[in-house]
């Protein structure tokens, strides 16, 4: 922890390393940055090569753009979020790793024409909320609504609004919910992009996807990249894919903690068919 390891409007935060140099305030008991945006980084990071300019829409408490800006290091970068309280760490977090000076923040709903960021984006990244409206039970915690429902649009809102930004060579790069992949195909298809590459990703190998990273361009390309994410193996230990996320980052191989009580009666069974 430190010195504002508490805040009277944003309560109890946590001081969490983001990548091998930076790190970040997040609320104790609101958003907090997962296995989403760190593979929507990853693979943004690989999509362009040395970006000069990178817009990270719905940029909530800043960890996409700031794991871009530690990847791009050249880079300038832009996030527009209108979340009040995730504006406020976004910007604290941003100071407090020293980008301050290549880091554009706009606070509003980038749906807005009066939110404007300036000029064309070689990388654009977004990872939008999954919930429909009325959907599932709303958290009482605004920044965590705002987080999980589509309060200020979904999937389709990200990529009318990148597609706008997106120079003619460049790449969106965003994330949506495996289970539903025609909002992605139907999205792109109304404002003119084209889809490169899909990666699905699974929290365990024995799961099903639970979300997708798209990337798009504003050219066709002969072949989509498919791949495939695994968070954990069968008997819920991390797996290569999940140390390879972090080494990418610069940060050290996470402890592998004992498997829950469910995990290790699927191992016990999966030892028993093997056998």
């Amino acid at each position: 922890m430190g010195e504002r390891a508490n805040d009277m409007e944003l309560g109890e935060l946590t001081d969490d390393a983001l990548t091998g140099g930076f790190r970040l305030w997040q609320r104790r008991r609101g958003h907090r940055y997962s296995l989403d945006d760190v593979l929507t980084a990853y693979v943004a990071a690989q999509a362009v090569e040395s970006p000069a300019r990178c817009l990270d829409l719905g940029c909530g408490i800043g960890s996409v753009l700031l794991m871009l800006a530690y990847k791009s290091p050249q880079a300038s970068l832009c996030g527009i979020e209108a979340q009040a309280q995730s504006m406020a760490l976004a910007a604290r977090n941003v100071e407090r790793n020293g980008v301050a000076n290549r880091v554009t923040l706009l606070e509003g709903d980038f749906r807005e024409p009066e939110v404007r960021a300036e000029g064309k984006f070689d990388l654009v990244t977004g990872t939008p909320p999954y919930q429909p409206l009325g959907a599932g039970t709303r958290s009482p915690d605004s920044q965590r609504a705002h987080a999980r429902i589509e309060l200020r649009g979904g999937v389709e809102d990200y990529l009318k609004t990148a597609a706008r930004y997106l120079s003619s060579d460049g790449r969106v790069v965003v994330c949506a919910d495996a289970r539903t992949p025609e909002r992605v195909l139907r999205g792109a298809e109304a404002v003119g992009l084209f889809i490169h590459a899909c990666c699905e990703a699974q929290p365990a190998a024995h799961k099903a996807p639970l979300f997708s990273v798209w990337t798009l361009g504003l050219g066709p390309k002969s072949e989509i990249a498919a791949s495939r994410f695994v968070a954990r193996s069968i008997e819920g230990r991390k797996t290569k894919d999940y140390e390879m996320l972090r080494r990418f980052f610069d940060l050290t191989p996470a402890p592998d903690e004992p498997a829950s009580p469910q995990q290790r009666v699927r191992k016990a069974m999966v030892k028993e068919v093997r056998r």
